[in-house]
């Protein structure tokens, strides 16, 4: 589980009974108690009191004893809720499935989640093998090129909340440099959390969460080499964001950092 600040006015319990909640991901059929606890490090009884209250609530569903757990219909309402309320994502939907398909990249919206980015919207592309990765997923801030497009337009206040060591920060400036040079950043070389992930990403200032999001296209190295993404879909992918400002009438998340 994610670090928890030390704030006697931080409700731990529910902390954990969330991280359970985000322990989910759009590919499973279900999961078991281990399974849980493996993803969330809590301990297992910790998980059992935990998906017994989560039941009870409705975010939680269980068929019974050898029956793994399900999110439940009081979570599925609040996912609904959640989607409506940031409609930008649904605006951006069929831009961003055709890039996908032209580009033969996997398309993406990522958010940041304390000290990783967890992806919130995918799109793959129509017959072309790249890297699948889906909703819940997660990845590192650092090394990232979605972490390192949202870091270098977080403000000042915001990024020193995170562990602001010298390597993130030399890695948020690198980020500020590519975007203010070209509207897009990718993690290169050694930098790069994954070698076997390229991506580039582009920041959009989301209203809704008070900070940038990531919009993102990612491939293997082969699929998309740094050539590409430096021709034609980083380009790509910076004026789609910036159609999608002007459509929502949001500034470039860049001249908000200050």
């Amino acid at each position: 589980m994610n670090s928890v600040p030390v704030d006697r006015k931080f409700a731990n319990t529910l902390a954990r009974g969330m991280a359970v909640l985000r322990a989910f991901r759009a590919s499973d059929s279900g999961l078991t108690h281990a399974q849980i606890a493996d993803r969330t490090g809590l301990p297992k009884p910790t998980v059992s009191r935990l998906t017994y209250t989560l039941c009870s609530l409705g975010y939680l569903s269980h068929g019974g004893r050898n029956d793994r757990f399900r999110l439940g219909p009081s979570a599925i309402a609040l996912g609904s809720v959640a989607s409506v309320a940031v409609n930008f994502l649904d605006l951006a939907s069929d831009a961003m499935q055709q890039l996908a398909d032209d580009t033969g990249t996997l398309g993406l919206v990522a958010v940041r989640d304390d000290a990783r980015m967890m992806l919130v919207r995918t799109w793959r592309p129509q017959n072309a093998s790249t890297i699948w990765l889906e909703p819940g997923h997660r990845i590192p801030i650092l090394g990232s090129s979605s972490g390192m497009a949202v870091v270098a337009s977080l403000s000042e206040e915001r990024f020193e909340q995170l562990t602001a060591d010298p390597d993130m920060r030399q890695f948020r400036a690198e980020g500020f440099k590519q975007l203010v040079a070209q509207g897009f950043a990718s993690s290169l070389g050694d930098s790069r959390y994954a070698n076997g992930v390229h991506a580039v990403s582009v920041p959009y200032f989301a209203e809704e969460f008070g900070e940038p999001v990531a919009f993102s296209m990612g491939a293997t190295p082969g699929d998309l080499p740094d050539a590409r993404i430096q021709n034609e879909v980083g380009p790509a992918l910076r004026d789609l964001v910036r159609a999608l400002e002007t459509r929502t009438g949001r500034k470039p998340a860049l001249s908000r950092r200050d």
